[in-house]
C-alpha cells in the first residue's frame, strides 16, 4: 500500500555513507527530508546533492535533517561523493544510504513500474519530529528538483503546525497568511493581535504570527 500524508514513516536500519544508522534515531527531535536517487553516477542527481549539500545552514537553521537514498553500495557512495565534491564545489556531509536489496525503496513505495522495474523514482519525504509523513513529492528522471520550493514548504509545514493559518498561493516566508476558516472573526483580533484583513468572510489575512 502507498505511503499517504499523515502515514508514520517506516522506520529502518541501514548501512549509508556515514555509517550504520536506525533512521529514527538520526531524525531524533529534528524534521527531516529523505530522498531517492536512481542510482549513483548519474548526472540530475550529481546537481541535486551537491545543492542540497551547499544548502546545509538553511536546512540546519530549520533543524532539518537530510538523507539521500540509491540503490547502489557504500563503496559506490563514496567515489560519487568524491565527484560531486569535485565538480559542484561542496562538501556533502549528510548519509547516503546504500540501499542495495532495494527494501527501504519498496517500503517507502520509491519504485514505480511504469518508469522502470528496478530504479527508484525520484522520491522526496518531510517527516516532521513526531516521525509522520507530511509531504510526498515525486518527480521524473528526468526533471531535477526545486529546492527553493522545498524549503518554501518546510517553512509552510513548520508555521501551520504551531499556528491557527494556511499559506496562500507562491506564499514566501514572511509575507501575510491565511487564517483558518475554523476561526471565528470576531474571534481573530485575540489570537492574531496584528489585525487581519477580510477579503471575504471566508478568506481572511493576517501578518505571519511568527515573524
Amino acid at each position: 500500500m502507498s505511503l499517504r500524508l499523515g502515514d508514520a514513516a517506516p522506520n529502518f536500519k541501514a548501512k549509508t555513507s556515514e555509517g550504520e544508522i536506525d533512521f529514527y534515531e538520526y531524525l531524533g527531535d529534528s524534521w527531516g527530508v529523505l530522498f531517492s536517487h536512481p542510482a549513483d553516477y548519474t548526472p540530475v542527481c550529481t546537481t541535486e546533492l551537491g545543492r542540497t549539500a551547499s544548502l546545509k545552514d538553511e536546512f540546519a537553521k530549520r533543524n532539518v535533517k537530510v538523507i539521500a537514498l540509491s540503490v547502489d553500495s557504500v563503496e559506490s557512495h563514496a567515489g560519487w561523493i568524491n565527484d560531486i565534491n569535485e565538480t559542484q564545489n561542496v562538501e556533502v556531509t549528510f548519509p547516503i544510504i546504500a540501499d542495495e536489496n532495494r527494501e527501504i525503496a519498496e517500503s517507502y513505495d520509491m519504485i514505480h513500474p511504469n518508469a522502470s522495474l528496478t530504479a527508484t523514482v525520484r522520491s522526496l519525504f518531510v517527516i516532521d519530529p513526531d516521525k509522520k509523513i507530511r509531504l510526498i513529492i515525486t518527480y521524473p528522471a528526468s526533471t531535477g528538483r526545486n529546492f527553493q520550493e522545498i524549503l518554501r514548504v518546510i517553512d509552510s509545514l513548520q508555521l501551520t503546525s504551531y499556528h491557527s493559518v494556511a499559506t496562500p498561493a507562491d506564499w514566501k516566508d514572511g509575507e501575510d497568511v491565511v487564517v483558518l476558516p475554523s476561526i471565528k472573526t470576531e474571534d481573530i483580533p485575540a489570537k492574531f493581535p496584528k489585525g487581519f484583513t477580510q477579503v471575504k468572510p471566508y478568506l481572511r489575512l493576517t501578518p505571519q504570527p511568527n515573524k
